[in-house]
Parts: structure tokens; C-alpha cells; sequence
């Protein structure tokens, strides 16, 4: 009798793994049938939560299913990414992963609580972010030179904010820090709007920032630009030119796509990355990244995959060289 029992138990389980494929195609063919999650590990305000919405928003009139942002931030984007990693893989969470949260975030972790490589499907990239070095309008500075002399007059005075320890703006301004050889007190804050809006407020005096975090506020004149992250000059950022023009060399930018929890069906997430380059022709995404000079970039997944492998050796390197420390 147990001998039956266990035959029949082995011929099940051989059933349903000869199946599960034709299941999954089956399932791909329908979907999705109801609302899908974006984990956003980042807090409302900032770069990747703007870039998110407007994806999300064009992708849900494409899927024909509402695209919810679950904000879920803290510990430089951690928190998120943990959640991510042990969500449900039925096609029904995506995670909008970035830099920050994928590959900075847990670089400084001691003892690191997920990989970026191996944790996740990767189903598309689809923008690169420059970062803009934005100042208070208020201050007599309109250059990078300008920036760095004003600073070293007044040691001590002049606030570098951040979207917090372990964020893109944080590397990115602890990178320009060292390249151009001054020093300035840095002031992280939770998340990418409360750090844009320190600047703003002249709580804080500049920041090196993902473009999407300071556009708008660049564009009604609440912020002044004088310098962008990229080694040349570009038509998303006409008037502002590279820092790589008075730092020699200076290149620091971000990237943002679409990770799923490991183990989606492929056919689901085949479905969705089809979708998401649907959503990224469409000319009001067009026109709405030109506004945030973000650069929309498709990549697949094998290609994706590799520019987060070579992230974590760049950011690796970055960090070493401007002496943060693993919390």
C-alpha cells in the first residue's frame, strides 16, 4: 500500500512539472487579469518614483489593467528589494529597480540580503538617468567652478544634500567631492523629494541628483542647473554643461528597468516586456522622459543583466575610492 502511495505521489509530481509550462502559456495568454504591483523602493518625490508613474500610468492603458506604485522605501532602497525578492513570482509584482537600491544599497550592507543578479528575472532596462548638479538660486554661483570655490571659502557652511546614505546622490556627490578635491557637509534625508526640497529651501545648498528629482524645479526656476553627470554635452541637457568640462574625466550616471520576483513564468514576463516597449513608444512617454533629460533606453534581459553585473564592480570601485564603509 505505502508503495503504491509513494508510485502514485512520483507520477503526480512528474505530471505537474510536465505541465507547468503549458500551464504558465496558458496563463500568459490572459493576462494580466487583475491590477499588477510596482514595488518603488524608493520614496514618493523622487527620480524613480517619477520615472515609475510615468511608465506606470501608460502601461496600465496598454496591459488594460491598473498599475498600482507600492512605495517602499528606506535603507537606501533595501527594504523594497527584500520585499521584491520574496514576493509572489505569478507575474502580478514588478519592481522598478535602479542604481541605488540594486547595486549601491547593498554594496554597503556587511552582510548583504539579496543579489541583484541572482535574486531576480530581469525583463527589460528602459531609461538612463544623468545626474544634475542643481544649487539654490539664491547663491552667487552659476558654474561648477564657481561651486567648488564658494564652498571651499566657507568650510563647514555649505550643505551637500542627499536622498540618504547609500542613494545615487549621496555616490554621485561623494564622487564629485573627491574628483574636484573640496569638502562640503553632507546632509542625507529620506528620500529624493525631502533632499530636492532642502535645496529649494536653501536648507541645504546643492546636490548632485538623478535628473527626474530636479527637472521641474530646474525648469520654474526653483533650482539652478550648472552641471550634468554625463562625459559630454547632450540635447536633453542643451544649457547645461558636463561637469566632465571642468573635472576631466568626471562620468557618473544611473540606469532604471524592470526586474520580477525569481521564478515568473517566462511567457508572463515575455508578455509584459513586450508591453513596456509598447508603453515606451508611445509620444507622450517620449515627451514626458525629454522633460525629465532621461534618456529611454530598451535592453533585454541577458543585455540588462550584464549592465547590472558591471554596476556592481563600478559602484564597487566608487565606494572604495571615496572611503564609505559597509553598515
Amino acid at each position: 500500500m505505502k508503495f503504491r502511495k509513494l508510485l502514485g505521489s512520483t507520477l503526480a509530481l512528474a505530471t505537474l512539472a510536465y505541465v507547468t509550462p503549458a500551464v504558465a502559456a496558458d496563463a500568459a495568454k490572459d493576462f494580466p487579469t487583475r491590477p499588477i504591483r510596482m514595488i518603488v523602493p524608493n520614496a514618493p518625490g523622487s527620480s524613480v518614483d517619477t520615472l515609475s508613474r510615468i511608465v506606470g500610468t501608460k502601461l496600465a492603458d496598454v496591459i488594460g489593467q491598473q498599475v498600482v506604485l507600492d512605495n517602499r522605501a528606506g535603507a537606501a532602497g533595501v527594504i523594497g528589494m527584500e520585499i521584491a525578492r520574496s514576493a509572489n513570482p505569478d507575474g502580478y509584482t514588478m519592481i522598478s529597480a535602479t542604481t541605488a537600491a540594486s547595486t549601491i544599497a547593498r554594496i554597503l550592507q556587511k552582510n548583504p540580503t539579496f543579489d541583484p543578479v541572482k535574486d531576480y528575472d530581469h525583463v527589460l532596462q528602459f531609461a538612463e538617468t544623468p545626474n544634475i548638479l542643481v544649487v539654490n538660486p539664491s547663491l552667487p554661483i552659476k558654474s561648477v567652478k564657481e561651486l567648488i570655490d564658494f564652498t571651499k571659502a566657507r568650510q563647514g557652511k555649505v550643505n551637500m544634500a542627499s536622498a540618504g546614505a547609500g542613494s545615487q546622490s549621496h555616490l554621485s556627490g561623494a564622487y564629485f567631492l573627491q574628483a574636484a578635491n573640496f569638502e562640503s557637509l553632507h546632509v542625507p534625508y529620506k528620500g529624493g523629494g525631502p533632499s530636492v526640497a532642502s535645496v529649494v529651501g536653501n536648507e541645504s545648498q546643492w546636490t548632485l541628483t538623478p535628473a527626474p528629482a530636479v527637472m521641474s524645479h530646474v525648469t520654474a526656476g526653483r533650482l539652478r542647473a550648472i552641471g550634468h553627470s554625463l562625459p559630454k554635452a547632450t540635447p536633453l541637457l542643451a544649457n547645461i554643461p558636463p561637469i566632465a568640462d571642468t573635472i576631466p574625466g568626471f562620468d557618473y550616471s544611473g540606469w532604471q528597468g524592470f526586474f520580477m520576483p525569481k521564478g515568473t513564468p517566462k511567457a508572463i514576463s515575455d508578455k509584459l516586456r513586450a508591453a513596456v516597449i509598447k508603453t515606451m513608444e508611445q509620444p507622450d512617454v517620449k515627451k514626458q522622459f525629454g522633460f525629465q533629460a532621461t534618456e529611454i533606453v530598451i535592453r533585454g534581459p541577458a543585455e540588462f543583466r550584464k549592465v547590472v553585473q558591471d554596476s556592481m564592480v563600478k559602484n564597487e570601485r566608487v565606494v572604495k575610492a571615496v572611503g564609505l564603509t559597509a553598515n
